[in-house]
């Protein structure tokens, strides 16, 4: 984990309390049991007080990805909070009887954080997508939310190890609040692992996708298709030929993992109760 750790306390974040955050492990991955209030909050604390604060989120295909791939599950893990970015790992949690309060995703964050910095005058850097989408996105925020400050932006087009010190470089000399990563993964959570520590940005969140959206270039599925967890067919329908081999089998591997984990948390209760009432009858 990177810098303090934080606790809600009486409504409130408590910078100076070493306790964790309350989590749930969904298949290896300790997901933040946060609101977007409470998270907004912790936010805020962090740009007052500048300690580094780095938001990672989950969703369905990031979980499935994260048991394969060593590096992006250990990029995830040292988030200083993970997030329920998807509706199928909210639905997930509850599940298993240890639920999330509710789904926080990547994009909301990201929409609320510029508001934020739109009333509080904060500073920005956006980098990611391609030099005309990234571009885009920073015009509509300067129409759209003219309190926010431009630290800068970039494409994401680059070679992590070749260009990635002169570009963390020039976010750190930027004095940016918030800097937001447009990247797949695991290239986004690498590059925030690798250097988040020389970039000295307080807010640091991999926003995936979601510049696509802003800019237009995308759109995001209706509410009713994202309170019913169909995100994922709205992406298909949009881009059929990437998207359907990828969904068919990230899904599948999901609802079989799940299952299996649902039995097996239900094994070990009821068997902790037998145990319970064994000792009670005993004593």
């Amino acid at each position: 984990m990177h810098g303090q750790r934080c606790v809600k306390v009486g409504g409130a974040i408590d910078m100076s309390e070493p306790s964790a955050i309350s989590q749930v492990t969904l298949f290896g991955i300790a997901v933040s049991k946060l609101t977007m209030n409470e998270l907004l909050a912790l936010c805020e604390a962090h740009i007052e007080t500048r300690a580094r604060l780095l938001l990672g989120v989950v969703n369905v295909a990031k979980l499935i990805n994260a048991r394969r791939d060593a590096e992006l599950r250990r990029s995830i893990q040292e988030a200083d909070v993970v997030l329920a970015d998807g509706q199928g790992v909210a639905w997930l949690s509850q599940w298993l009887g240890d639920p999330v309060p509710e789904r926080v995703a990547g994009i909301d964050i990201m929409m609320e954080l510029i508001r934020m910095a739109d009333r509080r005058n904060l500073r920005i850097y956006f980098l990611g997508a391609s030099e005309d989408v990234v571009s885009r996105v920073v015009a509509c925020v300067q129409n759209l939310y003219p309190g926010v400050q431009i630290a800068g932006h970039r494409d994401g087009y680059f070679d992590l190890e070749r260009e990635g010190p002169v570009i963390a470089e020039g976010i750190r000399v930027s004095s940016a609040d918030i800097l937001f990563v447009a990247m797949p993964s695991p290239k986004k959570e690498n590059f925030l692992r690798r250097w988040i520590a020389e970039m000295e940005v307080p807010v640091c969140h991999g926003v995936g996708g979601s510049f696509d959206v802003l800019a237009g270039v995308v759109k995001r599925a209706p509410q009713w298709m994202q309170r019913a967890g169909l995100e994922w067919l709205y992406r298909v329908i949009q881009e059929p030929r990437r998207m359907w081999r990828r969904y068919l089998i990230t899904n599948s591997k999901f609802l079989a993992l799940s299952l299996w984990e649902i039995i097996r948390c239900r094994l070990l209760s009821r068997a902790l109760r037998r145990k319970a009432e064994y000792h009670e009858k005993a004593g």
